[in-house]
């Protein structure tokens, strides 16, 4: 049977596959930053009461899967992610003490419903970085 969550007067599921990209998609998430950048988004998605089912962090870009409740919208809950997120990179992981003009992010972001397909879409982020390796240890023939 589904599993459906609940607020007063509603029942709910609504699951969100989400993409977006550091500023100019300069490769910096990896090593202790990339760790430290998951926890952010992770402490971030539990204030707002988003469940952050699913994550992976490539060198350029981010994979999440959430549930958002509905009184929510996926645009606010992806600007409180971004815009508070750039701030707490600057602030712990950067060391800048800025108040303003601290971006770390791009200005877009790429989001999908996810219906009753989630476990294909959990297993896409899970092996995205698995994907995109074979995808550059593929070797051309240049006699063909």
């Amino acid at each position: 049977m589904h599993d459906w969550k609940s607020l007063s007067h509603v029942r709910w599921d609504c699951k969100y596959h989400v993409v977006f990209v550091p500023k100019y998609r300069k490769k910096k998430l990896y090593g202790k930053f990339r760790n430290r950048v998951g926890g952010i988004l992770r402490d971030l998605c539990r204030q707002r009461g988003v469940e952050l089912l699913e994550g992976h962090l490539m060198p350029d870009h981010i994979h999440m899967c959430l549930s958002v409740p509905p009184k929510y919208s996926i645009a606010f809950v992806i600007g409180f992610l971004k815009g508070k997120s750039a701030v707490l990179i600057h602030r712990t992981v950067l060391g800048k003490r800025r108040v303003s003009g601290l971006h770390f992010w791009a200005r877009g972001y790429c989001v999908s419903t996810v219906g009753l397909d989630e476990e294909t879409i959990r297993n896409y982020i899970r092996e995205q970085e698995k994907d995109e390796d074979e995808q550059l240890d593929l070797e051309f023939d240049e006699d063909e």
